[in-house]
């Protein structure tokens, strides 16, 4: 009986010690996913178009695939900086004009806190592998296709509804 009780006092005083550090290390799960172009290149992004979602970003990931990212979409277009928090794989962001074109392009290092800014006003981030823009020739001026378009943000969240869907009748709002 005293084992036990002993066992139960161990593994809750475990359990207090882990839980914050579970709580801290966020991940983002299920985003809608978005099919973006740069050129000839396709990229598979991760919409991160929610405050939460936006502050969370790539935090505590270990890897990500080639051709895969994460679109950062905002309401407002605004001088939106990103820095490296608690985010573990280094990165490259490309800051997005509404009409595709790349205004300017940061690498960005694992686990800092540099601030890195659009050089103009943005309404779009994409975050992507270090290097993975200047390792295909595309730079800033290059046009990223497939963005999300302004009049489908019928919510707060941008793509709270599927794309292919159209906008519903103003009684199911």
């Amino acid at each position: 009986m005293r084992t036990n009780q002993k066992l139960t006092q161990k593994l809750f005083a475990l359990a207090l010690f882990i839980y914050p550090a579970l709580a801290l290390a966020q991940v983002n799960i299920g985003l809608p996913i978005i099919e973006l172009k740069a050129g000839i290149y396709r990229i598979q992004a991760e919409l991160a178009d929610t405050p939460k979602a936006r502050e969370v970003g790539l935090m505590n990931r270990t890897s990500m695939p080639t051709n895969s990212g994460m679109l950062f979409v905002f309401e407002q277009k605004a001088g939106h900086c990103f820095w490296m928090h608690n985010t573990k794989i280094p990165l490259s962001i490309a800051f997005i004009a509404d009409d595709g074109r790349i205004v300017n392009i940061e690498e960005m290092q694992a686990k800092t806190t540099n601030n890195h800014c659009p050089k103009a006003a943005i309404r779009f981030a994409l975050e992507m592998n270090k290097q993975w823009f200047p390792d295909r020739v595309i730079v800033p001026g290059s046009v990223i296709s497939g963005l999300p378009k302004k009049q489908v943000y019928w919510s707060k969240s941008a793509l709270s509804r599927p794309l292919s869907y159209p906008q519903p009748p103003a009684q199911f709002l």
